[in-house]
């Protein structure tokens, strides 16, 4: 036995699943720093592109958002 499962088998149930718990916070946080990006929204622009320039881009997509 590890000298980490030893220490949780020395804490009460409900302690136990408070490290589970966590536990499993930690692993889905890891999960998701491996996820690449999707850029689905790559090239969504394009059609802008003539029309203004990538500073009036930000600025309307910036309005865009809100």
């Amino acid at each position: 036995m590890s000298p980490i499962e030893s220490k949780i088998n020395k804490l009460p149930q409900t302690l136990r699943k408070e490290v589970e718990d966590f536990v499993d916070s930690l692993l889905k946080q890891t999960e998701l720093k491996k996820k690449k990006p999707k850029l689905e929204w790559f090239g969504g622009l394009k059609k802008y592109r003539e029309k203004y320039t990538a500073l009036e881009l930000q600025d309307k997509a910036t309005k865009w958002r809100d």
